[in-house]
């Protein structure tokens, strides 16, 4: 077993080369704007994951997907050529859902503006149900309190 201080290293390590290969070496007509955005890899150094998006529609999104797949050898052997381990990890490619999350966000976002909106909309003629400020102020007296109690229903007798 690692320390996860040279993983995490290790991971950092990967994504570099694996982004930089991909931008200098693959030459893949199917390859679309790919961005490496995270890379994981087990406590045991033999199996990374990385985790990419494609800007553009599905199907751009399978051709490159298809691409990755098919250059993960000409990859693997860059990681293992930089960065020196013992025992190079098998890469995996997976798309990373952080796209999807953030436009699931947005939209909530939207809704709940929305329906502050109508909120403040339905409010903006409403007028208070009792007085204005229905708190106590210090000094003033209570019209159903009695002289001689404390406002808490015990009298001082």
């Amino acid at each position: 077993m690692t320390d996860t201080a040279r993983a995490r290293k290790l991971a950092d390590r990967i994504r570099v080369v694996v982004a930089e290969t991909l931008q200098r070496r693959i030459k893949d007509p199917r390859l679309g704007y790919v961005t490496i955005t995270d890379t994981r890899i087990t406590g045991d150094l033999r199996e990374a994951t990385v985790f990419y998006t494609v800007f553009g529609d599905d199907e751009e999104r399978a051709a490159s997907a298809a691409a990755l797949e098919s250059a993960k050898g000409v990859l693997r052997s860059e990681v293992g050529r930089q960065t020196g381990v013992r025992f190079t990890p098998t890469l995996t490619f997976v798309p990373d859902a952080l796209p999807e999350n953030a436009r699931t966000i947005d939209d909530l976002l939207a809704k709940a503006k929305a329906a502050d909106a109508e909120v403040r909309q339905a409010s903006s003629g409403a007028s208070y149900a009792g007085d204005a400020d229905p708190y106590r102020k210090p000094g003033q007296e209570a019209d159903d309190e009695e002289p001689g109690t404390d406002g808490k229903g015990s009298s001082d007798v």
